[in-house]
């Protein structure tokens, strides 16, 4: 449980030192753009399930 605990300390600290120091900011732009990316490859998956002859289980 201490090893929890100190882990997820360690985590938060990281976290804080990135979100504090302004690094962060900087990596929203490519967010966005992987963001947008992965929502188009999701969208064309679906519709490629979808539209194909056979079901998936099939």
């Amino acid at each position: 449980m201490l090893q929890l605990a100190v882990g997820l300390l360690v985590i938060a600290l990281i976290a804080a030192l990135l979100g504090f120091g302004g690094i962060a900011g900087s990596f929203v732009g490519v967010a966005k753009i992987v963001f947008v990316v992965f929502l188009i490859l999701a969208v064309l998956s679906f519709l490629g399930g979808g539209l194909s002859r056979r079901g998936y289980w099939r």
